[in-house]
């Protein structure tokens, strides 16, 4: 199994030094993967419930800064060597699909093909609200964007025809063929992993690594409904992890614990089928979180977990 780990891309510590820092040691840690995500715009206030929460609030205050994902993927592409850079995820419809299909094909060719392209349809009415976009109708505008990126990066002039999106004659290069992750934890999202994506990627603020075994079978079973081969769309997934001083009684649906503790309980991830686990720590100071990362490379990755 791959481990990821995310990226400090906000709070007061965000910004070159720290986000080389992070990514480097990432790379020479071990891990896989290093993962930015996507915010847009901060509304002063937010009334929806946040998904990935305990508490539902919203965690990043509107004070401070958050820098954007894809921007800070590029500006690491030039800093590391082998690690890959994802974006968990990208809300697909705060973009317009021809300008997202040419920044990701840029973003993949300048890191040698090292992006890992997740992708969302947002959860914060705010945000919708402040850019303009249908809450509403941001499944219908994702299931059509992944339709117009498979288009742009598959056909020599690509054509397309949607509620949304219409265009025809449309040259592309360069072509990426990239996997799409699609993010979401709900029935919705899990019938668009089936249908369209090759990696489902949920965030499960809490979970049994069983649990979702039985969820990424019901991807399957979507893909199979719409005609896939549903061996095609494999499960990643995004975890919460808190490294304790010492052991701690375990919670199944958790990743809490000592970094030995934690070797094990990564291991029932694996187990379950997950093939990328990206991993948020939750150390709220960048100081604590680094020294959390550290100790937990050591004992799984050094380990050979």
């Amino acid at each position: 199994m791959e481990l990821g780990v995310f990226l400090p891309v906000s709070g007061r510590a965000a910004g070159p030094e720290t986000l080389r820092e992070a990514a480097l040691s990432a790379e020479a840690q071990g891990f896989d993967a290093v993962w930015s995500a996507e915010r847009i715009v901060q509304p002063g206030r937010i009334d929806t419930p946040y998904p990935y929460a305990e508490g539902d609030e919203f965690i990043a205050p509107p004070d401070r800064p958050f820098l954007d994902a894809l921007a800070c993927l590029a500006f690491l592409a030039g800093c590391t060597s082998h690690v890959r850079l994802g974006v968990g995820v990208t809300v697909l419809p705060y973009h317009h699909p021809l300008r997202l299909a040419r920044i990701v094909a840029t973003l993949d060719r300048l890191s040698r093909g090292r992006f890992l392209f997740g992708v969302g349809v947002g959860w914060m009415r705010e945000e919708f609200a402040a850019l303009g976009v249908p809450f509403e109708e941001r499944g219908r505008i994702g299931d059509e964007q992944i339709e117009v990126l498979r288009r742009l990066w598959g056909e020599p002039q690509a054509a397309y025809e949607g509620r949304h999106y219409r265009f025809r004659d449309v040259a592309f290069e360069p072509k990426a063929p990239l996997a799409i992750w699609v993010g979401g934890e709900g029935r919705a999202a899990r019938r668009r992993a089936g249908r369209l994506g090759d990696r489902w990627f949920p965030y499960f603020v809490r979970i049994v690594p069983e649990e979702l075994a039985l969820l990424h079978q019901e991807v399957r079973g979507f893909a199979v409904e719409a005609g896939r081969d549903p061996d095609a769309v494999r499960l990643a997934a995004c975890a919460q992890v808190e490294v304790t001083d010492g052991d701690v009684p375990q919670e199944p649906d958790r990743l809490r614990g000592s970094p030995g503790q934690l070797a094990e309980a990564v291991e029932r991830w694996r187990r379950a089928g997950v093939e990328h686990l990206a991993l948020q720590f939750m150390a709220p100071r960048w100081p604590e979180r680094r020294e959390q990362i550290a100790r937990f490379a050591e004992a799984v990755i050094g380990a050979g977990g």
